[in-house]
């Protein structure tokens, strides 16, 4: 599994919503500046947290970006699969299944499906919350 940077901003922009969760909408600038990426990225990467419908957006002056749910009712699995291709150990294996002219002969294909469920099942169990506050690895 290889988490490009669209899947880590993605990620890291939803924690700076669930840190600041109390503030309202708020601006893709001030989330730009505080994370010091790209606004132009950052709009991409939004966009598509937003048709996830992972945030809510409001235009004009006090427009931005909030959390259209609680901190806690996010896993990092589902943030992540909205934003990345494959988050699967191996390019064969997509989403559970096997695309690969050598899958009948191919001895490795149970490690790697096992491998992809245990990663995506640890992933289901980490919160938003838990990156907040830290306390699950404490």
């Amino acid at each position: 599994m290889n988490v490009t940077t669209k899947g880590r901003y993605a990620l890291q922009v939803m924690v700076d919503l669930a840190q600041h969760i109390d503030d309202g909408f708020i601006s893709l600038k001030t989330i730009a500046d505080r994370q010091g990426y790209s606004m132009k990225y950052l709009e991409m990467i939004v966009g598509t947290l937003k048709k996830a419908k992972l945030v809510l957006s409001s235009r004009g002056k006090e427009g931005g970006y909030k959390l259209m749910k609680s901190p806690e009712d996010y896993t990092v699995g589902e943030i992540l699969r909205c934003t990345e291709d494959n988050l699967s150990p191996v390019s064969c294996i997509k989403a559970g299944s096997v695309n690969c002219e050598h899958a009948s002969g191919c001895l490795t294909i149970p490690m790697w499906k096992e491998l992809d469920e245990i990663t995506n099942n640890y992933l289901d169990t980490v919160t938003l919350q838990d990156l907040v506050t830290g306390s699950k690895w404490k």
